[in-house]
């Protein structure tokens, strides 16, 4: 996503269309411009908005280890695991097992 696109998206911010969705497009499009760190309070008020975005927790715990945040993207992925089976979110749920388990590995220094 070209950075225009981002601004016309953070131009959003704050108003009537301030959601969840809009926060996990606005951190979806700056991990995509490998923007982590910024990328991070987006989605941590969209899950904070929607606790059972399973989506947007499996991208908070990417943005997090790209940002270098390892706790933080361990605690992300664990909550997202809850939310995704509490839903019936299987795919996502697997997912984010094998992004948690490489990260609890490295984290051992495996």
């Amino acid at each position: 996503m070209q950075a225009s696109q981002i601004d016309a998206l953070m131009k959003m911010v704050g108003g009537p269309r301030d959601n969840a969705l809009l926060r996990f497009a606005i951190g979806n499009a700056l991990v995509s411009a490998g923007r982590f760190a910024d990328a991070v309070p987006h989605l941590e008020q969209a899950v904070a908005w929607q606790a059972d975005y399973s989506a947007a927790w499996k991208l908070l715990g990417r943005a997090c280890a790209e940002a270098g945040d390892t706790a933080a993207a361990i605690a992300a992925y664990r909550r997202g695991i809850e939310v995704a089976e509490a839903r019936g979110d299987v795919q996502a749920a697997k997912e984010m097992h094998v992004f948690l388990r490489r990260l609890e590995k490295a984290a051992d220094g495996g």
